[in-house]
């Protein structure tokens, strides 16, 4: 267990790898763990690229806390970031899927302190209802009942109320990511969150940057293939080479 600036437990796992330069922080989406089977295959993979650190968001699994979707999970990262040095990573990586994308672009532009960002399946702003499946995120985080069935389906603890102050949204934070460079990862089959966000995101960014526009690519973690995991993986090799 690791303590947040807040004083919020986060469940994590570290898989050491032969490269021990290159730690890689693995930050999952909505309602998604660590110990999940999709999340444990992308650990595997990405260990044969630097050592991995992957967790639980707060109010998921079994971190403590309630989840803000976004806001205040910028404080998990960096505790996470945090242990990576203190293990001995002297370059670091943020791998974000979904909800954990725009908290990894988040974390970089408002802490720092990180070599290379990966967003993949990232929103670019908040509020997005264009799809079926953000209109239900939504209902899960502003109904009582939509609480209520997040916490006993998905082990997922929200918290009430709207933000305040609204965060800063991920493609005004993409602009603060350099000079570490960031990869943008986005499918064109994305039921979630449709491309325009990874090219609002694109645009926001400075240079260095990446723009991966995946073929038949669906959401974040579920649909993430051992192909695809692996060359995010060289691309962070490469980049923190």
């Amino acid at each position: 267990m690791l303590r947040t600036e807040d004083g919020v437990r986060i469940d994590a796992a570290h898989t050491p790898s032969r490269r021990t330069d290159v730690g890689i922080v693995v930050a999952h989406g909505f309602t998604g763990s660590w110990r999940d089977r999709t999340a444990r295959r992308i650990v595997h993979v990405l260990s044969g690229y630097g050592g991995v650190l992957a967790f639980d968001f707060r109010g998921h699994g079994r971190s403590g806390g309630l989840t803000t979707v976004g806001d205040l999970e910028v404080l998990d990262v960096e505790a996470v970031v945090r242990h990576a040095r203190v293990v001995g990573y002297s370059r670091i990586a943020v791998v974000g899927f979904s909800m954990g994308a725009a908290v990894a672009v988040r974390h970089a532009a408002l802490r720092g302190g990180v070599d290379a960002v990966v967003s993949v399946s990232g929103p670019a702003r908040w509020y997005y209802r264009g799809t079926r499946p953000m209109r239900q995120v939504h209902w899960a985080i502003e109904r009582p009942v939509g609480r209520w069935a997040a916490r006993i389906a998905k082990r997922t603890r929200i918290a009430r109320g709207p933000w305040d102050p609204i965060p800063m949204p991920p493609h005004e934070a993409a602009a603060l990511v350099t000079p570490a460079p960031l990869l943008i990862v986005h499918g064109d089959a994305d039921t979630f969150f449709p491309l325009d966000h990874a090219d609002q995101l694109y645009a926001g960014a400075r240079d260095p940057k990446e723009l991966w526009i995946e073929p038949g690519y669906g959401h974040a973690e579920t649909a993430a293939t051992p192909e695809l995991v692996n060359r995010i993986g060289k691309w962070i090799a490469a980049n923190l080479s």
